[in-house]
């Protein structure tokens, strides 16, 4: 089944550094999904200056209770972005 999964970034003036702090552990498990076949489409939201802001996700899991699952365990939740 295919998932959407939009996240908008907090907008404090640390959102962004918090977003660079996880984005290596982020983007590690965005290529593990891609060889899994569960990420289907990843994109990265710019804000006026060019800067990320959030993402949306196109995810092919079994079911909502495999993506909640997969967030609980996301980089970008994790460190608050």
């Amino acid at each position: 089944m295919n998932f959407i999964v939009t996240g908008i970034d907090f907008k404090d003036s640390e959102a962004l550094e918090r977003r660079m702090k996880a984005r290596d552990a982020h983007m590690a498990n965005i290529e593990k999904m891609k060889a899994e076949g569960t990420l289907l489409y990843a994109v990265a939201h710019l804000n006026q200056e060019g800067n990320m802001a959030g993402s949306t996700l196109i995810l092919e899991m079994e079911n909502e209770k495999a993506v909640e699952d997969y967030l609980e365990k996301e980089a970008y939740v994790l460190g608050k972005v």
